[in-house]
Formats: structure tokens, sequence, C-alpha cells
């Protein structure tokens, strides 16, 4: 493994170093310069590190990097996040990625698909639960008056918040544990940020079964599962959650739910009937 990773990070320092000029980096082009890219020595000097080692990094020889070093050199080659990731894992150096601003918002596109998804409930969360877009099947089967009224556009602060009668999640003592779960192992990337400590120390404070499930430490990853819901107009429906991940908007995901047998086939089409939040909105629940 670790000698097929040093050509490759050898081949990909050389066509990124060929490709930042000296204006780039403000430097004089100088003379006797075959290519428009930087020099060995340029790159060296510009991020902090001796010529030697830089040179051996870049011939693919078996020698040690830090996080500290390859962070300077990214900045030197002028590297976009994918290609910074890329050079850690070429340079077998664990990948601590920047934290980045949660998204709050969708493209049209995203907006289009969840909408085409239609009658299957489908929502857009990002990795703190956030609920960031819906289409009208998801709306009539969770945004009822009961969660309409919490105010607060977000699954977790909903289901731990709403008056247990009125939960829309049926087996509460099943689903809202794993559902903590899968939050805390989002939460790992953002350790330590304010906008998640202020989520979590709110949401505690808020709930003490969410404190209770958050102070147990379990971990688990997102995937499918069959859930049961309840809605006062059609009862009872078993449906399977799937997630699918949205190019460019990192740690969001599309969840889609699919009817897990005839009868919730049937009432799913009998709430898209006689639905009545289908021209709601997350706005809407905003101003609530």
């Amino acid at each position: 493994m670790t000698q097929r990773r040093r050509p490759e990070l050898a081949a990909f320092l050389r066509g990124r170093r060929a490709r930042v000029t000296p204006a780039d980096v403000g430097m004089p082009p100088g003379f006797r310069r075959r290519t428009p890219g930087l020099r060995r020595e340029e790159v060296a000097q510009l991020s902090g590190v001796g010529v030697t080692w830089y040179t051996w990094l870049e011939q693919g020889r078996p020698i040690n990097a830090s996080a500290q070093v390859l962070d300077a050199v990214a900045r030197t080659l002028r590297l976009d996040a994918p290609e910074r990731e890329h050079l850690y894992r070429l340079a077998e150096v664990p990948f601590e990625p920047v934290p980045e601003r949660m998204t709050q918002t969708v493209a049209p596109e995203v907006q289009g698909i969840i909408d085409g998804l239609d009658p299957l409930p489908a929502v857009v969360y990002n990795s703190r639960y956030d609920i960031l877009a819906t289409n009208p099947a998801y709306r009539d089967l969770f945004m009822v008056p009961a969660t309409l009224r919490i105010g607060v556009p977000n699954v977790l602060w909903t289901l731990f918040t709403v008056p247990e009668k009125a939960c829309p999640v049926v087996h509460r003592e099943r689903e809202l544990p794993v559902m903590v779960a899968t939050l805390r192992s989002w939460y790992g990337r953002h350790v330590g940020e304010p906008a998640w400590e202020d989520y979590i120390r709110a949401l505690s404070a808020a709930s003490p079964y969410f404190a209770e499930l958050w102070a147990s430490g379990e971990v688990i990853p997102p995937g499918p599962r069959v859930k049961t819901f309840h809605h006062e107009a059609v009862g009872e429906l078993r449906m399977t959650s799937q997630s699918l991940q949205i190019d460019g908007m990192p740690e969001c995901r599309i969840v889609v739910y699919t009817p897990a047998d005839e009868a919730a086939h049937r009432k799913s089409r009998l709430l898209r009937e006689t639905g009545s939040s289908s021209t709601s909105s997350i706005r809407g629940a905003k101003e609530n």
C-alpha cells in the first residue's frame, strides 16, 4: 500500500507545483525558467521547509511528514479542500477537515428532486438534523399542528420537546436513542465548535431524556431503518427510511421514506389525497 502511495504522492506534488506560477505567489519570474511553474526550492522556501526534505517528499522517498508541514505545502501549492485531503491520504497522515459553515439552504435543483419524489415523503437534513427542505408528502406526514407549534425546524428538537402523545414516532424508546447515537457520529467532526456545543447544551437543558441519551456516548452511523409513525388522520404507518448524499453539500443528505407494507401504501395515498399541509413550508414552521 505504502509503496503504491509514494509514486502517487510524487506525481501529485509535481503536477500541482507545475500549475502555480511565480506571479501567483508574488515572486518575480526570473531567468532561464524552463517551465511556468514553481521550482522545488521555491516551494520549499515558501513553505518554510528544507529544500532537501521537500525534494525527497516529491521524489516519493519514505520520509515522515507532519500535518503542519503538509498544510504549509498545501498553502504554497494553492490546494483546495479535496486536494488537501488527497495530499494527506497519499502522505499517510491522519486528515482533519477544516470546519465548514453548517449548510442551511438548498439549491433549487435539490428542491426539485425531493418535490419530484412526491408522493414519497422526502426531506433534506444536515448532520445536526436541521430541516433544510421538504416536499408536500413529508409535510403531510410530519408537520402536523403539534410539531409546527415547536417552532424550531430541527427533527431532534421537535421529537424531544413535543408532548409524548403527540410525537409522530412510535416506539420512541427504540428510535430516539438511534437518532442521538447518529448525531454523535457527526458530532465527532465538530467537537468544540460553538454552534454545535450550544445546540447540544440547549437541547440537553430542554429535554432530560436527550441529556440522558447523550451522556451514554453511543455512536451509530446513518443507515436505512424501518420506522413506525403515527398520524391522527390515518393511524400507524411503517416506513423505510433511506439516506442519499448530495454532491456539493457536505454532511447533508436527502432522506426518503417508502411504505414498508401494503397498509402503509394505502394510508400514504389516503394521506396525500386528504392532506391539508402540502402548502406549508419550513418558513411557515419558523413563523408559528
